[in-house]
């Protein structure tokens, strides 16, 4: 059973086995690889101390967890909150639970769940690169429009890709989920 929970030690640890002991994890080639800044922790004690371990368990993030097993993270960050522009992610670290319906599954949920904290959101947007088809792929395939696309602004590993912009409207999510 999947379900977007607070972060406590023992997702932490999960996460931290998951997606940040090895050197080159699976899912650093596709979360924002561009930005080179993935970094090894030897031990769960210098993970929890780490900024990623601060962000994770900030109000900002959720851990997707199946039967109480931490597998991801969805999180929300305001780009304007005077404005009220927010942008979501998710990250799935360990590569055995991609391709399970899982991804969509707490993104539906994640964004449902930020469209009632905040009854005054219009928008909630996903911004994703080019070289990852399958997170361009969720997001269409949940409902999210292609609203911007600038070309050829992510370097990696010697090609140039484009940073692809997604989003949805409260009325447009209000549709989709009422199919």
């Amino acid at each position: 059973m999947l379900n977007l929970k607070d972060f406590n030690s023992q997702y932490l640890n999960d996460i931290w086995k998951d997606g940040f002991t090895a050197e080159n994890p699976e899912w650093t080639k596709w979360n924002a690889p561009y930005f080179n800044d993935y970094t090894a922790y030897r031990s769960f004690s210098s993970f929890k101390q780490s900024s990623i371990a601060e962000y994770l368990l900030s109000h900002s993030c959720k851990a997707i967890t199946i039967n109480g097993q931490a597998i991801g993270m969805v999180s929300k960050n305001w780009i304007d909150k005077i404005n009220l522009w927010l942008e979501v992610g998710i990250v799935i670290y360990n590569p055995n639970y991609w391709h399970s319906g899982f991804g969509t599954k707490a993104l539906e949920k994640w964004i449902t769940d930020i469209f009632s904290e905040y009854p005054d959101l219009e928008h909630i947007g996903l911004t994703t690169w080019s070289g990852n088809v399958r997170m361009m792929h969720l997001a269409e395939k949940i409902g999210l429009k292609k609203e911007a696309q600038i070309r050829k602004v992510r370097y990696f590993q010697g090609s140039y890709y484009d940073s692809v912009k997604y989003g949805i409207l409260r009325s447009e999510w209000k549709k989709c989920k009422n199919k």
